[in-house]
C-alpha cells in the first residue's frame, strides 16, 4: 500500500530535468502518510515525465520492492498503489512461461505479466485493489489505471500545461504555483450525496480516473487536454459494472440455497486466504455484526494463531457495539482489543476531518473509522474488513424503505399521480426533511426506481438553491445511460450503491482513514469474482420476509449462533446532533459565520443562518444538511492555508 505521483508535460525539459524531479518529491512527500517506509523518483527528461512513489512495505519488505519499479526488459516504469492478491499465482505462471525475477514484491509480477500479456490481459487476470501509473518508454505512452471496484484513489487535472497525477489532492496542491478553483457543480453533488462523486472532484479541471478504468496518453493527449474542464476522452473500461451485473442477470443462479451457500462460502474462502498474504502483522475490524464476523471467522479458520480483532464503542449504549464484537471474539477465540471512545476522544478528530479526507467529505462515520484505524495500528499493519456486504446482499434497511414505497406508487392509476402533483405543487422543490407534503411531493416527482432511490441518497435534494453558481453534474441516478436496463428496482438500488456510493464514500472513508496512519485495510467481500456471483442470485436469496442479507445471514449462521449476530443494524455514525448544540457549537458558529459566508460567495447566506437557527432552536434535526456545508468550509480553510 502506497501513494503514488507525477508529472506528464508531453515534451523535452531535460534543461530542468532537476526542477522536474523536486516537484515530483514534493508530491510524494505530500502524501508521506500513504507510503512512510521508503520514497523514490523517477524521470524521463526527454518526455517531460516525472514519477514518485512513497511506499509503505506490505509484501517483499526488502529493496527489491523499491518503486518507481523498472521492467525486466526496460520498457516499461510503474508506480503502484495497492496489491495484487493472486501474485503467486501468477508468478508461477510467468516462470512457466520463461520469466524470471529479482524480489518477491507483487509489483515486480505485475510488470512481468504487462510484458508478457499485455497491459488489459494482465489486469484481466490480476485480482487485487490498485491504483498506478505506467510509462512505455517504447510507445511514449502514460497509463492511468485503477482497480475493478475503486478501492484505491487516483487523481488526475492539468497544471501549467503538464498532466498532474496522484493518490490524493494533496499531491497536486503541492505543486507550486498551482491555485486551483473550486468546482461548483461538485459542491452541489456534494451537499446532496456526502461525497463528491466520481469523475469529478471539488476542484476545477481535476477529475478521479473510474473505477475498472484506463487512460492511456501521448503527447499530443497532454498538449490538447491542457485546456480541457472535463474528463479525459481516452478513458475507457477493462471491467465494467453495468455490463457485468447486466450479463448476470441474463443468466441468474438457478440453483438451491444450499448450491447457493456452497459456492459463495468458496468464493468467501478463497478471498479471505489470498488476503491473507503478508509480511507485516495482520488483523481484522469486527463489529460484531454479519459483514465483519463472517470475515472474521473466515480468517480464524485459516489462521495457525488467534487472528488479532479490533472495534470500538462510545458510551451511548444505542451506538455502542463492544458487546456484540466481544462475544463474536469470544466465539471465534480472537485476540480481541476494544476501546471506549469518549466524546473528548471523538472530538478531538474533528479538526482533522478536513487535513486527513483531502475533499470534502460528510459522512460522519467518518470518526469512528478514523479511531478504530488509529487503535488497529498500534498492533497490525494490515486489517481484513466487511466492507461489500450491504451493497452485494441487500444489507441497508433503506432497500425495504423504498421497495414498500415503490409498491405504493405503482398501485396508484396515472391519473391519480397527476392529480396528485397538481395538489403537492406547492410544496414541490423544497428541502422535504420533516415535512409529509414536502416528502410526498418529492417521491411523486421522482424519475422511476433510481429517481425514488436519490430522494433516499440526498441530504440536500435541491443543492442547487443553496449553492450559488455551477450545474451539478449527471450521476448514475440521473443519467439513464449509466442505469441498469434490466432488474427488479432491488437489484437497481443495489447496483447504484455500488457504484455510487460505495467507491465514492465507503471506500473513500476506509482508505483516508486507514492510510492516514500507515495502515492498509482489505475487503474479501468486494473480491469482483463474489461480486459477479452476487449479481446472479435472486432478489428472495438477499431480501426476504422484512430481512436483510438473508443468504449471509445463512452463511454466518455455519460459524457463530444467530443469537449473537441477530441484532438491529445499528450503522457506524457519530451523534453529530448532540455536538452541533454542545462542544461543536463555537467550531460551527465560526464556519458558519454569515459575513464569511457572504465573502466567499460559494453559500446562499440566508438559507444556512435560517437553518442554523432553526436547528439550534431545536425544530428539526438539520443536522446531516448543516455538517455537509460545515464540512465543505473546514476543508476550504485548508484550501486557503499556505502551502509551503
Amino acid at each position: 500500500m502506497c501513494g503514488i505521483a507525477g508529472l506528464f508535460h508531453g515534451e523535452s525539459i531535460t534543461q530542468r530535468a532537476d526542477e522536474l524531479r523536486e516537484v515530483a518529491r514534493r508530491m510524494a512527500d505530500a502524501i508521506a502518510h500513504r507510503g512512510p517506509d521508503d520514497a523514490g523518483v523517477w524521470v524521463d527528461a526527454a518526455a517531460g515525465l516525472a514519477l514518485a512513489h512513497r511506499r509503505l512495505s506490505i509484501i517483499d519488505l526488502s529493496a527489491a520492492g523499491h518503486q518507481p519499479m523498472g521492467s525486466a526488459s526496460g520498457r516499461f516504469q510503474i508506480v503502484f498503489n495497492g496489491e495484487i492478491y493472486n501474485f503467486r499465482a501468477l508468478r508461477a505462471r510467468l516462470e512457466r512461461e520463461g520469466g524470471a525475477f529479482r524480489g518477491h514484491s507483487d509489483t515486480e509480477v505485475l510488470l512481468a505479466a504487462i510484458e508478457a500479456w499485455g497491459l488489459e490481459a494482465a489486469l484481466a487476470e490480476a485480482n487485487g485493489m490498485f491504483a498506478f501509473a505506467l510509462w512505455d518508454r517504447t510507445a511514449r505512452t502514460l497509463t492511468l489505471a485503477r482497480d475493478r471496484v475503486g478501492k484505491k484513489p487516483l487523481y488526475y487535472g492539468w497544471c501549467g500545461g503538464a498532466l498532474a497525477f496522484g493518490s490524493e489532492l494533496k499531491a497536486l496542491l503541492a505543486i507550486p504555483g498551482y491555485s486551483p478553483e473550486v468546482e461548483r457543480g461538485a459542491l452541489q453533488s456534494m451537499l446532496r450525496f456526502n461525497y463528491v462523486p466520481s469523475p469529478w472532484s471539488i476542484l476545477q479541471g481535476v477529475f478521479k480516473v473510474p473505477p475498472g478504468t484506463i487512460i492511456r496518453l501521448a503527447a499530443a493527449d497532454v498538449a490538447a487536454g491542457a485546456a480541457a474542464h472535463r474528463p479525459l476522452e481516452t478513458a475507457r473500461t477493462w471491467w465494467n459494472a453495468r455490463e457485468r451485473a447486466e450479463q448476470a442477470l441474463a443468466q441468474p443462479f438457478t440453483g438451491g440455497v444450499d448450491e447457493a451457500l456452497l459456492q459463495l462460502e468458496a468464493l468467501l474462502r478463497d478471498a479471505v486466504r489470498v488476503r491473507l498474504e503478508a509480511d507485516v502483522p495482520l488483523g481484522a475490524f469486527l463489529s460484531g455484526g454479519i459483514d465483519s464476523s463472517l470475515v472474521t471467522a473466515l480468517i480464524q479458520q485459516e489462521a495457525s494463531a488467534p487472528v488479532r480483532t479490533f472495534s470500538i464503542g462510545f458510551e451511548d449504549p444505542r451506538r455502542d457495539e463492544t458487546p456484540a464484537a466481544r462475544a463474536v471474539a469470544q466465539h471465534l477465540g480472537t485476540a480481541h482489543t476494544e476501546f471506549h471512545v469518549t466524546g473528548a476522544d471523538a472530538l478531538a478528530t474533528v479538526p482533522d476531518l478536513a487535513r486527513v479526507f483531502d475533499e470534502p467529505f460528510a459522512d460522519s462515520s467518518q470518526i469512528p473509522t478514523m479511531l478504530v484505524s488509529r487503535l488497529a495500528r498500534r498492533d497490525v499493519t494490515v486489517v481484513l474488513s466487511g466492507d461489500g456486504g450491504d451493497e452485494l446482499f441487500g444489507g441497508y434497511n433503506r432497500y425495504l424503505r423504498a421497495l414498500r414505497l415503490a409498491r405504493l406508487l405503482e398501485r396508484v392509476p396515472g391519473p391519480g399521480i397527476s392529480v396528485m402533483r397538481g395538489f403537492l405543487r406547492p410544496w414541490a422543490g423544497q428541502e422535504p426533511r420533516g415535512h409529509a407534503l414536502r416528502q410526498l411531493a418529492a417521491e411523486l416527482a421522482a424519475d422511476g426506481p433510481e429517481g425514488l432511490y436519490q430522494n433516499r441518497m440526498s441530504r440536500w435534494r435541491h443543492p442547487e438553491k443553496v449553492v450559488r453558481g455551477g450545474v451539478e453534474p449527471a450521476t448514475p441516478f440521473s443519467d439513464a445511460m449509466r442505469r441498469l436496463a434490466h432488474g427488479s428496482p432491488a437489484d437497481r438500488f443495489m447496483y447504484l450503491d455500488f457504484v455510487t456510493y460505495l467507491p465514492d464514500d465507503i471506500l473513500v472513508k476506509v482508505d483516508r482513514s486507514t492510510m492516514a496512519v500507515g495502515l492498509e485495510a482489505r475487503a474479501p467481500l468486494l473480491d469482483y469474482r463474489v461480486a459477479e456471483l452476487a449479481w446472479t442470485l435472486p432478489v428472495d436469496m438477499k431480501l426476504r420476509d422484512g430481512t436483510t442479507k438473508w443468504l449471509l445471514r445463512r452463511l454466518l449462521a455455519r460459524h457463530v449462533p444467530a443469537t449473537i449476530v441477530e441484532r438491529e443494524k445499528q450503522g457506524f455514525g457519530a451523534p453529530v446532533a448532540d455536538w452541533l448544540r454542545g462542544p461543536l457549537r463555537d467550531w460551527a458558529e465560526s464556519l458558519l459565520a454569515e459575513r464569511r459566508l457572504v465573502e466567499e460567495g460559494y453559500f446562499d447566506a440566508t438559507i444556512v443562518r435560517g437553518l442554523w437557527a432553526r436547528f439550534q432552536g431545536g425544530r428539526r434535526k438539520w443536522h446531516t444538511h448543516l455538517w455537509n456545508v460545515l464540512m465543505f468550509q473546514a476543508w476550504l480553510d485548508t484550501l486557503k492555508a499556505p502551502r509551503a
